[in-house]
């Protein structure tokens, strides 16, 4: 009995984290280049009874035996890099990476690396993120500067008045081996890790690097029919779980007022 009670519990747990996992998801369903997560789960050990295969006194064998499940656990919350939708602004500074890839920052002497797009321009002229982290390789555009012009491929060209275009130089793309091994630092920021594998620096629109579109913003991947509907499977399992709780303890009283 006392084993079906911790079996339900862990249950229960399991969809509590799903519960945290999708409310943050929907949290950030408006925010720019953001990836939606999705939690892992596995089943616990288990205790077994009768062993499969096993030769009865009889000589005949026990075709499949009895193993009783201990429950589930989870094993991982995978961020999911999939494209999110295009938004067009026609900002100039506005970037969205089609494809693979990520823009590299510089945060406090540290690189990071991000899908948000949303780039602004600081009292010096230097391109950097709303947090004022700069973009990597830095470019700064110079006063008297009309328009700025990046194309597929991440060259940066501004134009002064009188419509002479200077190259600043070329936004680099990077991509990771697994994506999902970054670590989310939050402000729309990743960190390598062993998991994720070095940053590959690549020019945007070759060998597998996404092309670069201006005056676009790739907004957040979550799909907010899809977790209603995952919130709405979690909460009926919780319930389910729950209720299995209780039945096991129906059961336990029963047994325990055997005696009266």
């Amino acid at each position: 009995m006392l084993r079906g009670l911790w079996s339900a519990a862990s249950g229960m747990a399991a969809q509590k984290l799903t519960i945290d996992v999708i409310s943050n998801n929907l949290a950030n369903v408006n925010t720019v280049g953001f990836k939606k997560s999705r939690s892992d789960f596995q089943d616990l050990m288990y205790q077994t009874l009768k062993q499969a295969g096993s030769v009865t006194e009889s000589g005949a064998q026990i075709p499949t035996g009895i193993q009783i499940g201990m429950g589930t656990m989870p094993v991982g919350v995978q961020k999911m890099f999939t494209q999110g939708d295009f938004k067009q602004t026609e900002n100039e500074l506005d970037l969205a990476i089609e494809g693979k890839g990520f823009f590299k920052v510089l945060s406090n002497g540290e690189e990071f690396y991000t899908r948000a797009g949303n780039f602004k321009l600081d009292s010096d002229g230097n391109i950097c993120t709303p947090n004022g982290d700069r973009l990597q390789p830095e470019m700064t555009v110079p006063q008297g500067t009309v328009s700025i012009n990046i194309d597929k491929t991440g060259t940066v060209t501004v134009f002064d008045s009188s419509g002479t275009g200077t190259s600043l130089g070329t936004i680099e793309i990077y991509t990771f081996p697994n994506p999902s091994g970054l670590f989310s630092l939050g402000h729309n920021l990743y960190r390598p890790t062993d998991a994720s594998g070095d940053p590959i620096s690549g020019t945007a629109g070759s060998d597998g690097v996404g092309t670069i579109a201006q005056g676009f913003l790739e907004m957040s991947n979550v799909d907010v029919v899809e977790e209603m509907v995952s919130m709405i499977m979690a909460q009926r399992a919780y319930e389910i779980n729950s209720k299995a709780i209780q039945t096991a303890d129906s059961m336990m009283q029963m047994a325990n007022n055997v005696k009266r």
